[in-house]
């Protein structure tokens, strides 16, 4: 039986998590066993909880508890929903886009690199991505566009923050992801570790030995690492140096780059492209 908890007041304890933790307290950086993450809207709960994540508790409009959120209730099984009248919840920043629901979860264990990478053969590293929306909407480009995984360095947003995984879609839930820790610094020992697992390297930046995205060559590696630089200063020189192709997206009007987030789109595209008219088949749409 679902345990419903009426709330009718925003200063109320329950609400802490959703309303007053902030994301480094809720990352929990000391002890990232113990972390927590916040899903919004029904799709991207949904697309977390197929993906094994374990709710804490939900927070909801109490007109939604009988209606669309039966289902995703039932599956969290005797956790506490939360539920408030409209003007309650709208004291939440930013209540509008959760599609009047939430959820408290626990954050998984990260996986290690071999774990992310076995079998992919397109890959995507985010090398110091520092804004959540950036990191979202790349993870929402690499599900769409036929990618098998993405690895982060340590300086980067977290998926798992709120904006990132509401950017994404929820789709952080359906790319296998990991980040580089001091145990596989960057970009070394990293671009070797890949290496090691069949990967070439293939630099997104500026230079005179760039070679464009749909380079004959670079469409037909096997297995391909896209490297993407931070926003501003892109990719540093040791990392550049470090990978087998640098890569440019042509421009025009004087353009001399794109947003991280779509150079990525541009770039999975044109890879995916390639690789799948090379097999015959493409990956079935995302919804």
């Amino acid at each position: 039986m679902p345990n419903i908890i009426e709330i009718t007041d925003f200063s109320a304890p329950e609400l802490d998590i959703y309303a007053r933790l902030t994301e480094g307290q809720l990352l929990n950086r000391h002890e990232p066993e113990k972390g927590i993450f916040i899903a919004e809207s029904p799709k991207v709960i949904e697309r977390a909880l197929d993906a094994g994540c374990v709710p804490i508790s939900l927070l909801m409009e109490t007109r939604h508890v009988g209606t669309q959120a039966r289902d995703i209730i039932q599956r969290c099984g005797e956790i506490p929903v939360y539920t408030a009248e409209f003007h309650v919840l709208t004291q939440l920043t930013g209540f509008h886009l959760t599609r009047g629901m939430l959820c408290a979860m626990y954050r998984p264990p990260l996986p290690g690199l071999e774990d992310v990478c076995g079998g992919a053969r397109r890959i995507a590293v985010l090398e110091n991505v520092m804004n959540p929306t950036n990191i979202g909407a790349v993870f929402r480009s690499a599900a769409a566009l036929g990618m098998d995984a993405v690895l982060l360095t340590a300086a980067c947003s977290n998926p798992l923050y709120r904006r990132a995984i509401r950017v994404s879609m929820g789709t952080v839930f359906q790319i296998p992801w990991t980040i580089l820790d001091s145990r596989c610094s960057w970009p070394q020992p990293g671009i070797s570790r890949l290496r090691g697992m069949g990967f070439k390297t293939a630099a997104m930046a500026l230079g005179d030995d760039s070679i464009c995205i749909d380079d004959a060559g670079l469409m037909a590696e096997d297995k391909l690492a896209v490297i993407l630089g931070t926003e501003g200063d892109g990719l540093s020189k040791e990392t550049i140096a470090d990978c087998d192709y640098t890569v440019r997206i042509p421009m025009s009007h004087g353009v001399d780059s794109l947003n991280v987030a779509a150079a990525s789109a541009v770039m999975f595209w044109q890879i995916g492209r390639a690789f799948h008219e090379d097999s015959g088949s493409y990956p079935p749409g995302n919804n």
